[in-house]
């Protein structure tokens, strides 16, 4: 008789499994060439196409480099700070906060809206923190592009199973060049490390249940026909870079070749490019010569003696700041910002004028990422307590003002609004639209309750002196008996 024994999921992944882990592989590194070279361009690490006219086979090796597509991506990168997670109902956000807190969401945040801006998206991955105990706060993990994919539903506007590729070193002690998959399912998390023979050897299965991927996109310029998104280094971007850095080039090749001014002499005789040997001068010892003794010639005349103007680099300058302007344009900047100045400098309100598409596309992008970070904290309550939160009660994210105006214009905004009566003075939104950060307005609500304690402690103190010393009368007490002896 045999008794044929089921495989454990435990251990081996599914036919279906499979086939989702090799669709999700091709998938992430379809588009880790296009994400890669973006990050080159980021970093100032791109090759740049010589046309092979101008640049001699000597110095073809010479790297130029210019920062703009960073300077611009970060600039943008600046405006968004998420400072704080709050219920919208205005109730008690201490379990948002210890969440936030516990994953150092504030400062990973920075590092996820960069990437995001980078590669036109990144990845929140939320799961368990505690190996399976309930003594940790749930994981949210910000996940580049170039190791995690997500299938998207379009229809349904959700993911239906995410796959991220790390380095194992964690669960293994071959070192980090072992490999390991993360699959992210609807109803589970499984992990999987390489297997001996060749497949992959399932090592842990999270049984969540939770009927949604715990995976949110937070993408980067995103159209109906495109949800994945498009980063902010686009192909105008790529293209005027390489055309700065051939110039930059252009104008070190100059200066290699037409820096020092070329002299001529007309007239000489040889005698004038030979030392008192009568060995020839090199060209060098020729041109750095000081004094240029020449005697005579057969007629009585002496040579003639010029020079050829030097190389002038104000032309590629020039040229250089153009593509300063249209980069300035295409990354929503101010010329200044790139390195471009005029001879007039620009006033104050013309810089925050220049500044207003870039604060317009940050006030964009805070709504975009704002939900996807809404709904990764949603995740993580649902991890947490095992049940969704209640949908009535809607979860804020709290940013700065991505506009960056001066303290005395918020101030003084915000006291026309208490004056005026459209706010109370001893509001939160007062204090938040008055330029302070979370942590600054919880303080300053301790130090009004502190405040308000001790004014009522030190009117109730004035009270019972003013009584003791009789300057008041004793207010009228009715003694009523209920019958109750207990004191």
């Amino acid at each position: 008789m045999t008794v044929s024994i089921p495989d454990l999921p435990l251990v081996y992944l599914s036919d279906e499994e499979l086939a989702l882990i090799n669709v999700l592989r091709a998938d992430m590194m379809r588009d880790r060439w296009a994400l890669q070279l973006r990050d080159a361009y980021f970093n100032g690490e791109q090759l740049v196409r010589d046309l092979g006219i101008s640049i001699p086979p000597q110095l073809r090796s010479l790297h130029t480099v210019i920062g703009w597509p960073r300077v611009g991506v970060e600039s943008l990168e600046e405006r968004l700070d998420l400072e704080a997670f709050r219920w919208a109902d205005g109730g008690d956000s201490s379990e948002l906060s210890e969440i936030a807190e516990a994953n150092d969401l504030f400062d990973e945040s920075s590092l996820a809206h960069l990437d995001a801006l980078v590669y036109g998206r990144e990845y929140l991955a939320v799961g368990s923190g505690g190996c399976g105990t309930d003594d940790y706060p749930p994981l949210i993990t910000a996940e580049s592009p170039l190791d995690m994919t997500l299938m998207w539903d379009a229809r349904l506007r959700m993911g239906t199973a995410a796959l991220r590729e790390c380095a194992a070193d964690s669960f293994t002690e071959s070192g980090p060049e072992e490999r390991m998959l993360v699959l992210y399912l609807p109803d589970q998390t499984v992990m999987c490390l390489p297997s001996k023979s060749g497949g992959w050897e399932v090592v842990d299965r999270d049984i969540h249940n939770l009927g949604v991927v715990p995976v949110v996109r937070l993408a980067n310029r995103q159209r109906t026909a495109d949800r994945v998104g498009k980063s902010e280094i686009t192909p105008e971007v790529m293209s005027i870079t390489d055309a700065a850095c051939r110039r930059l080039m252009g104008m070190e090749v100059a200066s290699e070749f037409f820096g020092a001014p070329a002299r001529y002499i007309l007239g000489a005789s040889e005698s004038a490019f030979q030392d008192a040997e009568g060995n020839a001068k090199s060209a060098w010892e020729t041109y750095i010569g000081r004094v240029l003794a020449l005697e005579r010639d057969e007629d009585g005349n002496v040579p003639e003696v010029g020079t050829f103007p030097a190389h002038d680099p104000s032309g590629q300058t020039k040229i250089i700041d153009l593509y300063a302007r249209i980069m300035a344009s295409q990354m929503s900047v101010a010329p200044h910002v790139l390195g471009y100045s005029s001879d007039n400098p620009a006033s104050a309100d013309a810089i925050r004028f220049a500044d207003n598409r870039q604060v317009k596309k940050a006030e964009r992008r805070i709504r975009r990422f704002g939900a996807g970070w809404q709904q990764a904290m949603r995740l993580a309550l649902w991890v947490r307590d095992g049940e969704p939160p209640d949908s009535a009660r809607r979860i804020e994210t709290v940013w700065r003002n991505p506009a960056t105006p001066t303290v005395a214009a918020q101030v003084d905004a915000t006291v026309k609004l208490v004056q005026a009566g459209v706010l109370p003075a001893d509001s939160d939104v007062t204090l938040e639209m008055a330029g302070f950060t979370e942590a600054q307005r919880q303080r300053i609500a301790v130090d009004r309750r502190r405040s308000a304690a001790a004014a009522s402690g030190g009117k109730l103190m004035d009270r019972l002196a003013a009584l003791n010393a009789g300057s008041e009368p004793m207010p009228d007490v009715t003694v009523v008996d209920d019958g109750d002896d207990s004191l």
